[in-house]
């Protein structure tokens, strides 16, 4: 249990120092400076509510990379991120990453990611090194943590979506054929007999494609950079083909940029309108084996072009056996804002639409792979999905 002498110290930090005297707390040693750390940062504006006093960090460069640092030395990552964030909104500091100093001081994270992509077309001559370093150091964590999980979950659910008991001569896996036969071995012949054959379909083509149509409107920032690692990392399997595709009111295909995370990333223009319908016809253009792929719109389905028309096509794609997936959200925040009619549309023709985390999104693809029930996995996952109705 807290003590109380701890309880009025954690108040006292939150309440700011207009607080000081009526606790009848005075703060000493470290908290002093966590104190002004706080201060800076979530001093009233007028319209918090909140009990502290403005003391801001204005758009001083030298204050500003003292207080970064400052945040580090009171605060876990997990918080500092957050602290990061908040700065960014509340105090309009975003113009601070434009200058080199102040991006290496940073704690860099998705987010942060997602607002280096918005300034793409600002950042300077100067800065452009360090922002790609930024970039680059998240991105390698996060193929780290999620490019092993996902590699292992499709090339899992390919060979049991391929093997087959009735395998072309030259698509026979000798290997599985004799071990699933020695219980037939003849020893006074010196040999076995097969009765069951294994093989591998053929590996001419990919065994699946793979076309991963992303919205780059600003509010879906973080989706658009774990859509990009796992976009690399499925494109480096030579048994998928994985296409590339962002939206806004024009269609960008970056498939060509899916062998460095960075360049693609950089190449998103985060921000503008929302077409859905568009990338959509755009992905009917290059879909040539509809039964074999998994089209993966991520999107909060907000369709500022021809929403009727975005639903002839997506019923037209699923019809022609692409198998149509839509996630709201592909990040870690949790239920996401969306339009709530067109998700149930979507449920309607038959297309899941929900949020999914990174953690799950490579059992997700297996499964798509796979050609499960989509709604019975994320019922298994405790996923709530759009309902016809319009429920959840």
């Amino acid at each position: 249990m807290i003590e109380e002498s701890e309880r009025l110290r954690r108040w006292r930090l939150v309440l700011g120092g207009s607080a000081q005297q009526a606790m009848d707390q005075t703060l000493t040693g470290p908290d002093l400076g966590m104190d002004y750390t706080l201060e800076a940062l979530y001093g009233s504006d007028g319209g918090s509510g909140t009990s502290r006093k403005k003391s801001g960090l204005g758009a001083s460069s030298p204050k500003v990379a003292r207080w970064l640092g400052d945040i580090r030395t009171y605060f876990p990552s997990s918080v500092v991120r957050v602290m990061q964030r908040d700065a960014l909104e509340r105090l309009h500091l975003t113009q601070l990453l434009l200058e080199p100093e102040m991006l290496e001081a940073v704690e860099a994270d998705v987010h942060l990611v997602a607002t280096l992509m918005s300034l793409s077309h600002a950042i300077p001559e100067k800065t452009k090194d360090t922002a790609r370093a930024v970039v680059r150091r998240v991105v390698e964590d996060l193929e780290r943590r999620l490019a092993n999980p996902l590699i292992q979950a499709i090339r899992g659910s390919l060979r049991r979506a391929v093997r087959t008991r009735r395998p072309l001569p030259g698509d026979i896996n000798w290997d599985r054929t004799i071990r699933a036969n020695l219980q037939h071995y003849q020893p006074d012949r010196g040999t076995i007999i097969v009765e069951h054959l294994i093989g591998h379909g053929r590996k001419q083509s990919a065994l699946r494609d793979i076309v991963l149509c992303v919205d780059q409107s600003g509010s879906m920032g973080s989706s658009v950079v774990y859509s990009g690692i796992f976009g690399a990392v499925m494109a480096s399997m030579r048994a998928v083909n994985t296409r590339m595709v962002v939206f806004d009111t024009a269609v960008v295909d970056l498939t060509d940029d899916l062998h460095d995370p960075v360049d693609l990333l950089f190449g998103v223009q985060l921000g503008g309108g929302t077409d859905i319908n568009q990338a959509l016809g755009y992905c009917e253009q290059i879909i040539t084996r509809p039964a074999q792929t998994v089209l993966v719109l991520i999107t909060d389905l907000y369709e500022g072009g021809n929403a009727a028309e975005m639903l002839r096509r997506a019923a037209t794609l699923t019809q022609s056996g692409v198998q149509m997936i839509c996630l709201l959200a592909l990040n870690d925040q949790g239920a996401p804002s969306y339009d709530h009619h067109h998700a149930a549309a979507f449920a309607t023709l038959g297309i899941p639409a929900f949020a999914c985390t990174p953690d799950l999104f490579p059992e997700l693809m297996a499964a798509a792979i796979a050609k499960q029930d989509l709604g019975l996995w994320a019922a298994q996952h405790d996923i709530v999905t759009a309902r016809a109705d319009g429920d959840q």
